[in-house]
């Protein structure tokens, strides 16, 4: 295996000095012209790329952001993603995205990860609902922005989507649409995400003088499109089946919207269908999907911002002042929950 070219070889290749090669690699303004031009032909002759690694440990700061979401299958976190790579290379920094599948004990592992490439500062969608892995990683000194999860306290900055307003822009549509008796497909329990829109739908059905006994539950272990499916046949299962059906994401209503096209459950006819996210897939689906949407690009790249903000006051900038920042979601309405019932 052919060895990797170092400094030292492209000074000699150079004919200049270590320091020479380094001022103009990081001040090329110091060094005369003539010199100038030596360097660059030799490192081009070479093929010598810099170590990035030594760099920032000579100078004491990453330029790696890391971000930790609960699924890359999910075209929702993809998008937070790309708003967050937007937002960090204009800084100069790149993305270290790592997926926790929505288990803490692999967030746990990601964020020591993280902690041993002493990286610039982390965004992270919380898996574990006890807020344990939070809690250990702070001792590391290194900050972090919550995404799509609103922080509880003010050591931290936050950046998320009103659930609650979502989950009862669903619900109030299918409600206004006539609807009575509904269910709604809402994932892992332990997330707030999942909790919040819950607490939306019962909000809307409160306004509409329901009870909450018109709208049935059902969990699942995941927010994904096997999860739905599955939900889908318990809901074909029902005696009693509701006309409508709310899913916590737009993956779950997918899902459900596939096991009800097996069994030859006409959607929207038979049944309305309205998810959460609005992901590029909704508006491809079969019967197009209803959908409450999250301004996901965005979301990545506010936090993004957030995190560079307090990652200059940790190197030396002015204060910086913890915010949560609380965006609103928007109803997107198509054929899946287009069909009106009478009352």
């Amino acid at each position: 295996m052919a060895q990797s070219v170092g400094i030292k070889d492209v000074a000699r290749a150079a004919g200049v000095s270590v320091g020479t090669v380094s001022n103009v690699i990081n001040r090329p303004d110091t060094v005369a012209g003539e010199t100038r031009a030596r360097v660059p032909s030799a490192i081009e002759r070479l093929g010598y790329v810099r170590s990035e690694s030594a760099r920032q440990l000579r100078a004491g700061r990453s330029r790696i952001m890391g971000l930790l979401v609960l699924d890359m299958g999910n075209p929702f976190f993809v998008d937070v993603a790309r708003g967050a790579e937007r937002a960090a290379r204009e800084a100069g920094l790149g993305v270290m995205v790592c997926n926790s599948a929505q288990n803490a004990a692999e967030e746990a592992e990601y964020l020591s990860l993280f902690a041993e490439q002493r990286v610039r500062g982390v965004l992270l969608t919380p898996a574990d609902a006890t807020g344990r892995t939070i809690a250990a990683f702070r001792r590391h000194n290194i900050p972090f922005v919550l995404v799509d999860r609103v922080a509880e306290g003010t050591s931290e900055c936050s950046v998320s989507v009103d659930d609650v307003a979502g989950g009862a822009l669903a619900l109030r549509h299918l409600v206004d649409a006539g609807h009575r008796s509904l269910a709604y497909v809402s994932g892992p329990p332990g997330l707030n995400q999942v909790r919040d829109r819950r607490t939306g739908a019962l909000n809307a059905l409160a306004e509409a003088g329901l009870g909450q006994d018109a709208l049935r539950e059902l969990p699942t272990e995941r927010l994904d499109v096997a999860a739905g499916r599955d939900a889908g046949a318990r809901l074909l299962g029902l005696a009693d089946r509701p006309t409508a059906v709310f899913c916590a994401n737009d993956l779950l209503a997918l899902g459900v919207l596939q096991a009800l096209y097996a069994a030859g459950v006409a959607v929207p006819d038979d049944l309305a269908i309205v998810g959460y996210d609005d992901i590029e897939f909704a508006a491809a689906a079969a019967v197009p999907l209803t959908s409450v949407r999250q301004p996901a690009v965005t979301l990545g790249a506010l936090a993004a911002e957030l995190l560079l903000e307090e990652t200059e006051r940790h190197g030396g900038g002015p204060a910086h002042e913890h915010r949560r920042v609380v965006l609103q979601p928007e109803l997107v309405v198509r054929r899946s929950s287009l069909v009106a019932r009478c009352p």
